[in-house]
């Protein structure tokens, strides 16, 4: 039963992460909106990972696909990690 919850709240951490990365995302196009207290604490949470993949992939003219890869990469990582705890919740 505890390993249910565990794999819940892992998942609710991801998704969480993931619809902050994309309010962060569109809240880009309202300069206005980065710029209230809620645009920057996101953006103290999601540039940093961002910013990573912007530093390997550039934009293609006007459009800056690397938060299309992030959010990709993002949902890989929770299926890799959910697969580590469902292999160890088996080893036990």
């Amino acid at each position: 039963m505890a390993f249910l919850s565990i794999l819940n709240i892992i998942s609710m951490a991801f998704s969480i992460y993931s619809f902050m990365l994309i309010i962060y995302i569109l809240m880009s196009w309202v300069p206005a909106a980065q710029e209230s207290s809620f645009g920057r604490l996101l953006g103290k949470l999601c540039e940093p990972y961002l910013g990573f993949f912007r530093k390997f992939i550039p934009p293609i003219g006007m459009i800056d696909i690397s938060p299309i890869v992030a959010i990709f990469l993002l949902n890989f990582i929770e299926r890799g990690v959910r697969i580590v705890v469902l292999n160890l919740y088996n080893m036990f």
